[in-house]
């Protein structure tokens, strides 16, 4: 006898349907064809100790396992539970021609218990667009799945439950979310606020003009100043996911396996902060079965790198091209995968290797040459790409200790939402266009438009403080935000002037 069950692979971020197709005939073996790896080719074994378990017979006949389409290759062992499914039908153990209107992924353990799969999301919005009726998938995916509307999601604990349920024993409770109530209700719940930090007043600005216009940040300052605590707290400030990233971001967790039982949805911008040791994959992702990187997993957040010269040359360098695309294509022999990586690059580093050049107490003590040689780790392209370089003093024992009121998380947003709104507008209808640090050199000419006064102003910042020429469009670009932030429509050299302060690495005179 034929049957066929249905589930799914993913690739990328998205996904595609498989099916599965069982034969029973004469004979004693056991055959997977369709490309399967090694975790497939050894479900056959969990799938039996799992079919027994539930009290159920495992066919002592020849059994051909076909998963179509076959020029792809399946991973995983998220196919025991269709595959044991259509096993059970094609033995007459399941009576029920449901089997072929849901699909049913799931790892089997030996007891018959369901354990949880990697890419729900993806994989319940590929149903969906089938046309299929439902999602049979493990209990801790199953609010997950249920982000997906129209589509009548069940999770089930083990294999016993799914075969009751098609053999009409057992009626499971439907899975229900509500992603708009999930994504209102906590779309503001961080752990972190920036009235938990006392003075750094010019830092808190700098996070401000950069959330504002979505612009990549380097903090330049010594041990102890504050510099990871302020990045911290940069994602309390950016304004809120809008349902459309929530799911963007939602999907990318699920496929990395990074969501938990109790996250139907993502409602708090991502805030990766890698280690230093970190391999240039795990960062842009990749691997024999390609996974999304830090990078991606920080899409629509933060990706935060501290210590940034520490970090080996060859990972900052891959991460220069998706800083200007927004996505990373991983490719195969095989294949060929996107994740989105739309992120701000935030990172800090030391002034130099004793880390105290330029303290306004402690003396440095790094020999001639060395705090150039150490700025020299990382690359003149990477810095082109951060648009704000900023000094970080250490806080002194008055602001320290002080108990006055400072500025709240939430505050601060309301400016910043202010000034993407304008950005909204400045920007409708341009595709892919979001923020002003994502405008090109020729966009730049047309909107950061500047007076006589500015054009001297920037001028002579050239000339005597000897910014580089790559300083010019980033230097338009941040005035162009500050701008937005006073709801200013033209750029004025106060503006100017504030720009041009946050370009520290630019200056001829630093580390000299």
């Amino acid at each position: 006898m034929l049957v066929k069950t249905y589930g799914s692979a993913v690739f990328g971020v998205d996904a595609l349907t498989i099916t599965i197709e069982v034969s029973i005939g004469g004979g004693n073996k056991y055959h997977i064809v369709g490309l399967p790896d090694n975790a497939i080719k050894e479900s056959l074994r969990r799938i039996e100790s799992a079919i027994q378990s539930a009290g159920l017979k495992m066919p002592r006949q020849k059994i051909v396992i076909n998963m179509a389409p076959a020029d792809i290759r399946k991973e995983g062992s998220a196919y025991d539970l269709p595959i044991a499914i259509a096993i059970l039908a094609a033995s007459g153990q399941i009576e029920s021609q449901e089997t072929a209107a849901y699909f049913i992924m799931g790892e089997l353990s030996l007891d018959g218990g369901l354990q949880p799969i990697r890419g729900a999301l993806p994989i319940a919005i590929q149903a969906k667009a089938a046309g299929f009726k439902g999602f049979i998938l493990p209990k801790d995916n199953s609010r997950e799945a249920a982000i997906v509307s129209e589509l009548i999601v069940y999770g089930m604990s083990n294999l016993m439950e799914v075969v009751a349920f098609f053999n009409g024993q057992e009626k499971p409770q439907r899975v229900f979310v509500n992603s708009e109530d999930t994504f209102i209700q906590h779309q503001n719940s961080y752990e972190y606020d920036f009235s938990d930090v006392k003075g750094q007043n010019n830092i808190k600005r700098a996070l401000e003009i950069a959330a504002a216009g979505g612009h990549n940040l380097l903090l330049i300052g010594p041990p102890g100043a504050g510099k990871t605590m302020l990045a911290k707290r940069l994602p309390t400030i950016l304004p809120p996911l809008s349902l459309q990233e929530a799911l963007e971001t939602t999907k990318i967790h699920s496929v990395a396996g990074k969501l938990n039982a109790l996250d139907a949805l993502m409602t708090e911008r991502p805030y990766r902060c890698p280690h230093h040791t970190i391999s240039d994959m795990a960062l842009v992702g990749g691997g024999a079965q390609p996974q999304p990187g830090e990078i991606s997993l920080a899409h629509n957040g933060v990706l935060f790198l501290d210590e940034l010269p520490e970090f080996k040359r060859s990972v900052l360098e891959v991460m220069r091209q998706p800083l200007e695309d927004r996505n990373i294509i991983i490719s195969r022999a095989r294949l060929s995968v996107t994740y989105p990586a739309s992120f701000m690059l935030i990172a800090s580093m030391n002034p130099c290797p004793c880390g105290f050049y330029n303290h306004p107490e402690k003396a440095c003590i790094c020999g001639p040459g060395m705090v150039q040689k150490y700025l020299n780790k990382v690359s003149g392209p990477l810095l082109d790409r951060i648009d704000l370089h900023v000094e970080v003093t250490p806080v002194n024992f008055k602001e320290l200790s002080s108990s006055g009121i400072t500025e709240k998380s939430e505050q601060i947003r309301e400016r910043v939402i202010a000034a993407r709104s304008i950005q909204a507008v400045r920007f409708l209808g341009k595709a892919d266009l979001y923020c002003n640090a994502q405008m090109s050199p020729n966009m730049v000419r047309k909107v950061c438009i500047i007076d006589k006064k500015g054009r001297e102003l920037i001028k002579k910042a050239m000339e005597k403080l000897g910014l580089s020429a790559r300083a010019y469009d980033r230097i338009l670009k941040v005035a162009r935000t500050i701008a937005d932030l006073a709801e200013s429509k033209e750029i004025e050299p106060e503006h100017l002037a504030e720009a041009i302060h946050y370009r520290s690495l630019d200056r001829d005179s630093w580390a000299s």
